[in-house]
């Protein structure tokens, strides 16, 4: 049954077999509109797929389950494949988590055409001698993203108030509100040294982000979305570490000991620790 379930689905072009998270977040943001999605197969194991969808400036993703023939998504149960595809030809209107309403306009194709245009080569020299395969490292920042009201504690006035924050790349914003096109404020990443539930502030759903000069204290509106910030700015400083480490003077990719001249420590079990990961 799975593998006649996966036939039949594969027929459908907005189905993308076993694209990644973040090639389908860099696809719909690049290339898709508001309201664009796509179906990919989760890796959470057979039968479970990801609903993934352009809203705005950010990308959701929503789980698909297949059951015997039928399929689970949302809070509906469909009978047959063909009931499921129905569904979405009737642009249904998805609330997440975090508020966000989305209308699910248009599937985003497998196969787009792309104009067939080289640029011709009239300067190819190297600027660099010597180096190896060894030196060529493939970069690219994370592509993960999220947006949402939180409300913050003030740094003067101790004081709440709800701000929009945006996560993109290594930058989290917070403005006034959801229309301001100007921040308030932009927080680096890469100087935060730890995110965690608070349970020191007289409010629920709590969770602290800690800087050098100064810890911020946020509360989302419900455990579920607070777990999800944390968890996604967890990855995040977890990546740039990792980054960090790879690309060190004197290290390499299969160890954190510098070759020469001198050893550096690997991360404390503490240091992951206080990010919520394992370091086995």
């Amino acid at each position: 049954v799975s593998y006649h379930s996966d036939m039949i689905i594969s027929h459908y072009l907005w189905y993308h077999y076993d694209l990644s998270r973040h090639a389908a977040e860099a696809l719909l943001l690049s290339n898709g509109t508001d309201g664009s999605y796509l179906l990919r197969n989760s890796n959470e194991g057979s039968g479970c797929f990801a609903l993934s969808v352009r809203a705005k400036d950010s990308v959701k993703h929503f789980h698909v389950t297949r059951r015997d023939n039928g399929y689970v998504f949302g809070f509906n149960e469909f009978a047959t494949l063909q009931d499921f595809v129905n569904h979405f030809a009737n642009q249904p209107l998805l609330g997440s988590d975090t508020g966000t309403l989305i209308v699910l306009k248009c599937p985003y194709p497998w196969r787009v055409e792309e104009p067939s245009i080289y640029e011709s080569v009239r300067v190819h020299t190297a600027i660099q001698t010597g180096r190896t395969e060894n030196d060529l490292v493939a970069n690219a920042p994370s592509l993960g993203t999220k947006e949402g009201y939180l409300v913050k504690k003030g740094a003067v006035v101790k004081n709440w108030k709800q701000r929009w924050f945006t996560l993109n790349r290594y930058e989290l914003k917070y403005f006034k509100d959801k229309m301001c096109e100007e921040p308030i404020r932009t927080l680096d990443l890469r100087e935060c040294s730890a995110v965690q539930f608070d349970y020191s502030q007289d409010r629920v759903n709590c969770f602290c982000m800690v800087f050098p000069e100064r810890t911020f204290y946020l509360c989302a509106k419900t455990g579920v979305e607070a777990d999800e910030w944390i968890k996604i700015l967890r990855w995040k400083l977890v990546s740039l570490f990792r980054l960090d480490l790879f690309h060190s003077p004197g290290k390499n990719s299969n160890t954190s000991t510098q070759a020469a001249g001198g050893t550096s420590t690997p991360p404390s079990p503490a240091f992951w620790k206080h990010l919520g990961v394992r370091s086995d």
